[in-house]
């Protein structure tokens, strides 16, 4: 059976997406407006204060130009704010594709569609960490 992706339409155009990364789960929310960007009730610049994070999650937008034709509602759950930004990043660019199917070369060639699938080792018995091992002791 051919593989279908979930759009969900609400009233006004809305496109539904959501994106992941570590243990963030972002659902984004786009509809056309300005170019306003709110995550969890609050703007984006409140929420993610460090620079490099704020260029991570709007980096979809600024590849193909549509940094203010849409404006975006982000909500996002789990992990710390690198891992959040990623999320949103992943969504956003997940949403943007449905918007405008031509925008799907630029954003797969960057890697933005792909959901990254690095995550956090388990603890192991014996040791401290993932690897760190207790110090060794001859005697």
């Amino acid at each position: 059976m051919a593989e279908e992706k979930k759009v969900s339409r609400v009233k006004s155009n809305a496109i539904i997406a959501t994106g992941r990364r570590k243990s963030s789960v972002a659902r984004v929310r786009m509809v056309p407006g300005k170019g306003n960007i709110t995550v969890n009730k609050r703007e984006i610049r409140e929420y993610l204060q460090s620079d490099i994070l704020l260029l991570v999650a709007r980096r979809p937008l600024e590849l193909v130009g549509a940094g203010d034709k849409y404006d975006i509602t982000v909500n996002v759950v789990g992990g710390g704010v690198a891992g959040q930004a990623g999320a949103i990043c992943h969504g956003i660019a997940r949403a943007l594709v449905l918007a405008n199917e031509t925008y799907k070369k630029e954003l797969k060639s960057e890697g933005l569609l792909t959901r990254d699938p690095r995550m956090k080792e388990r603890k192991k018995y014996g040791l401290k960490k993932a690897r760190k091992a207790p110090q060794f002791s001859k005697r």
